[in-house]
């Protein structure tokens, strides 16, 4: 029997997929669970960049804008813009934003293409909605294509990018012109609320990142011996991984028997690798690379905690998985963390860009006897499996996405 959709609707992400962005693959499977057909609409895509092989089956759903060419894109947007007030009142918004800095006016004229064909296709597969993930130009496009006569839009504000750049990059007005936006956590929301028009306050709804708590249940024991600390991501400033290996040689250096494998790769690689050589700390310190979604869980049973030194945040998903393995985490105090991990109850927060502070969570961890260190870790997967299961979230996002339907 042929299924009957309950809406069809397409996501909207600049480029995707891309190995940090599990948490939307995860998002839409869950939102298709419901009856939804999900149209993935990507500018670019970034294949060389995929191991998992997740991921490489949602590269090849994902149709990509750009890859129409700049000749198609021109020409589409002629034929979209049948209205001349309308071309004339999207025309108005793409010089406007050149000049507050959102871009320059050659990019916000390929925006204004890419929404042109992104209305085009939502017209001709029937698409009642387009949500889109970051704040960023994925929902400029999205509001070009409204404006040319595409569906409706929504989108995800997530941080910390869009909160460096609020004005220019326009997030009062984007909201203004969408039917709803998401922030992942009530952080994100306060920030949204500073840039908002009293009338679109309601707009602004808190639905968070989840989990599909299937893929991450049967944590392993906390390992024997002493503590081992894994951290997850990219070898980048914004990151704190900088500070994280210097914070780490403070604290091996009072305490020898500490170790940390290091998940990830970046810009940074090459000065962590000097540290761990001049400080002699080879054999305490392991570089594992990029990992897929099994070595990362892999990597976590393998360790008492996570730590997770960032400056800048929205709510890291991979603090939810190490929770969800229940591993207690050292974090720092900004952005969403505070609202998911809870100092003495699911592990430590200590303010960002500290690495007295960062090195004294570590030696306090090592020193914390192993039944309490499983009592955290006990916690913190309850805590996760009650705020950030992906079925929740899902459900929330579908009865937005049906609201705004009308």
């Amino acid at each position: 029997m042929k299924r009957v959709y309950k809406l069809r609707i397409g996501y909207l992400v600049n480029t995707y997929p891309r190995p940090s962005h599990s948490f939307i693959r995860r998002e839409i499977s869950a939102i298709e669970d419901l009856g939804f057909q999900v149209h993935r609409f990507a500018m670019r895509g970034d294949a060389a960049a995929l191991t998992d092989p997740a991921d490489q089956q949602e590269h090849a759903r994902t149709e990509r804008v750009l890859e129409a060419g700049a000749a198609k894109l021109l020409n589409g947007l002629v034929k979209q813009a049948s209205s001349p007030a309308r071309i004339k009142a999207a025309l108005a918004v793409a010089q406007a934003r050149a000049k507050a800095g959102e871009s320059n006016l050659a990019l916000q004229i390929i925006y204004l293409a890419e929404g042109a064909r992104i209305a085009r296709r939502a017209q001709e597969l029937g698409l009642a909605h387009i949500h889109a993930h970051f704040g960023t130009n994925s929902t400029r496009v999205a509001a070009y294509a409204r404006m040319l006569g595409g569906p409706p839009f929504s989108f995800t504000v997530h941080g910390p990018e869009e909160f460096d750049r609020p004005a220019a990059l326009d997030l009062g007005g984007k909201l203004a012109r969408a039917e709803f936006c998401v922030t992942v956590s009530s952080y994100g929301r306060s920030q949204m609320y500073r840039w908002a028009e009293s009338a679109d306050l309601p707009k602004v709804q808190v639905v968070h990142c989840g989990l599909d708590l299937t893929r991450w249940s049967d944590p392993a024991p906390l390992p024997a011996g002493p503590l081992h600390l894994v951290a997850v991501g990219r070898f980048a400033e914004q990151k704190g991984f900088g500070l994280l290996i210097r914070a780490f040689a403070l604290a091996w250096r009072q305490n020898p028997a500490l170790r940390l494998s290091l998940v990830g790769d970046g810009e940074l690689r090459t000065m962590i690798e000097g540290i761990i050589a001049a400080e002699g700390m080879t054999d305490a310190v392991s570089l594992l690379g990029w990992q897929d979604e099994a070595g990362v869980r892999a990597a976590m049973d393998a360790a008492h905690a996570l730590v997770t030194p960032s400056f800048a945040e929205g709510l890291p998903v991979v603090i939810m998985e190490a929770m969800a393995r229940a591993r207690p985490v050292i974090a720092t105090y900004i952005a969403g963390i505070p609202e998911l991990v809870r100092p003495g109850q699911e592990g430590w927060l200590v303010p960002a860009g500290d690495a007295d502070a960062l090195a004294g969570a570590m030696l306090q961890a090592a020193q914390t006897d192993p039944s309490t260190l499983e009592t955290m870790g006990r916690a913190a997967l309850a805590r996760v499996t009650e705020r950030h299961d992906i079925r929740v979230s899902a459900s929330q996002l579908a009865a937005l996405f049906s609201r705004a339907k009308g």
